[in-house]
């Protein structure tokens, strides 16, 4: 096969799969990884794919990130029911690390009505929310992402490097059995990354459709976190692998 009938292959399986690893991609193309690590480097200056960690990017995928308003809309119900499971969790006097995400946003509301905690955040819209509710909101400021209403950056890397919470909420992009909790951006990765290391107890919180749909940045593996809060249970294999992790799965 020629480099040209190379790449219009491999230009067709990414745009088809959207994200592929390296290894999937080698045994549809039947080529050397040495061949395909060039060709993907022509691609990629070429301007017609995103490689990353171990893989490859269709690059409308980086395109895809839909508005914080649209994501509020979708499964709501569940993110309600994951939300009132949450606040169940923390006890009083507790501090609370709450990241930016949909369903991290109504586990904060649900908290706002209590008066024995401290909610800790970056979310623009938790914030706004906290003007009236009862509960300690503390801010963390940096630069807004308008499309998911977080502060993020440095300000806010540095806010968060000088507290210490005992239960951080993290919400996730999407979720790989083998690799993980995953987001759409960098800046919003270090959040969570820095969020998590600054928390005693740590809960992913997250429905069932990000399930086996990874997004592009990972930033943990599942035994970063304590527990997962979701509204439907994984298949018996999943749940052997996230019990074997150190992680506690509760089904709202």
């Amino acid at each position: 096969m020629f480099a040209q009938e190379r790449h219009n292959a491999i230009k067709r399986i990414v745009s088809k799969q959207r994200r592929i690893n390296f290894s999937d991609l080698q045994r549809l193309v039947k080529v050397s990884p040495a061949t395909l690590r060039r060709d993907l480097t022509e691609l990629e200056i070429a301007g017609d794919i995103v490689r990353v960690h171990g893989g490859v990017l269709d690059r409308s995928y980086l395109r895809s990130e839909i508005s914080f308003d649209e994501r509020l809309l979708r499964n709501s119900s569940a993110k309600k029911a994951i939300a009132a499971a949450a606040a169940a969790m923390v006890p009083p006097g507790a501090s609370v690390l709450v990241d930016a995400g949909s369903s991290c946003l109504e586990a904060g509301r649900a908290l706002l009505g209590r008066k024995d905690v401290r909610i800790i955040t970056h979310s623009v819209g938790l914030v706004e929310a906290g003007l009236r509710g009862e509960a300690e909101v503390l801010c963390i400021g940096g630069s807004l992402r308008k499309v998911s209403g977080a502060l993020t950056g440095g300000a806010a890397l540095g806010a968060l490097d000088r507290i210490k919470a005992d239960i951080a909420f993290i919400g996730a992009s999407g979720l790989d059995p083998g690799e993980g909790c995953s987001t759409t951006e960098a800046s919003e990765a270090e959040m969570k990354k820095v969020m998590l290391a600054r928390a005693t107890q740590k809960i992913l919180l997250a429905d069932h459709t990000k399930w086996g749909h990874p997004s592009t940045i990972r930033f943990a593996d599942w035994n970063d976190f304590d527990a997962w809060i979701t509204d439907k249970k994984p298949g018996q294999a999943e749940m052997d692998y996230l019990a074997a992790s150190g992680v506690k799965v509760t089904i709202a």
